[in-house]
């Protein structure tokens, strides 16, 4: 199935209000305030949608594009441009390296650590799940039976263990088994949001401590809470040193702009999207192929 297809209703809204500018002969002042309601709309945010317009305004006027497809055209360039360039591979250095899952309870954290998971045990790499959510026994046994179907070890502790003992084993395990990566999945209690950032810290620290050494944090969100994922961005990225984002539920009523709005904040490059529960259905996240499927 085409990226297209999978984007759902996250495309379906945005390419609707596009269509509205579409064809039009003339770019009035209404068309400008149907791209801005349509960006808006799409969880680009109001301020980098008013920079982004008027970037698109000032090539339109020097290009002579007067027609509304004309003004379409340049602005998925312009989204394309701001995408592109950002590193958006996983870092591997050494054996093992650690890479960190981070985010709330209910973003799909655990499921999307057994797909990437899966992914790198297809590319011939030893890997090692870290159940570092003791919290919760169902996300410490979800873990584990994703282990099953990739074909990783899973490495956990006693209910209620110190996530970063359990973290730290299975770093020590990986080294003495050869394996190449731990992936570790992390508390996301947001009730004592202090704690658990403090907590998160201390998981990174002594993730790197051992034998292993920590390449990647990832941030794990929900794609449909929109602009309010910008505010756990935030907290995660000043407790975890986040490195790269997972935008997951994209197949569903996210929009698609939140992808532009993490980026232009954050500064910190989007990596995977989940467009689906399928075994499959996680992503890697290439700015040109996205933007189109949201412009069709």
């Amino acid at each position: 199935m085409s990226l297209r297809n999978r984007l759902g209703s996250t495309r379906g809204a945005f390419a609707t209000r596009l269509a509205a500018v579409r064809g039009r002969d003339e770019v009035d002042v209404a068309t400008w305030e149907r791209l801005e309601e349509a960006l808006i709309l799409a969880d680009v945010g109001v301020v980098p949608s008013e920079a982004l317009l008027a970037l698109v305004r000032e090539r339109a006027a020097v290009e002579g594009a007067s027609g509304g497809d004309g003004v379409v055209g340049i602005l998925k360039e312009e989204i394309v441009g701001r995408l592109d360039g950002a590193d958006r591979t996983l870092s591997v250095a050494g054996a093992p390296s650690v890479w960190l899952f981070v985010g709330v309870n209910g973003v799909g954290k655990t499921t999307t650590i057994g797909k990437v998971g899966r992914r790198q045990v297809a590319q011939g790499r030893r890997v090692v799940f870290a159940a570092g959510d003791t919290y919760r026994a169902a996300a410490v046994d979800q873990l584990a039976l994703w282990a099953e179907r990739a074909g990783a070890t899973v490495i956990r502790g006693a209910e209620g263990a110190d996530p970063s003992s359990v973290v730290f084993d299975a770093v020590e395990h990986a080294a003495a088994m050869g394996a190449d990566l731990v992936l570790a999945d992390t508390a996301g209690r947001v009730h004592t949001r202090r704690n658990l950032m403090d907590e998160l810290a201390k998981v990174r620290r002594v993730a790197g401590k051992g034998a292993g050494t920590v390449t990647e944090t990832l941030l794990v969100l929900d794609a449909t809470t929109g602009q309010n994922g910008l505010v756990q961005a935030r907290q995660f990225g000043e407790a975890a040193d986040v490195t790269g984002l997972i935008l997951t539920k994209m197949d569903g009523s996210a929009r698609g702009g939140i992808v532009l709005a993490v980026e232009h904040e954050l500064g910190i490059p989007v990596k995977f999207v989940g467009v689906g529960e399928g075994l499959d259905d996680l992503v890697p996240f290439e700015p040109g192929e996205f933007v189109d499927a949201l412009f069709e």
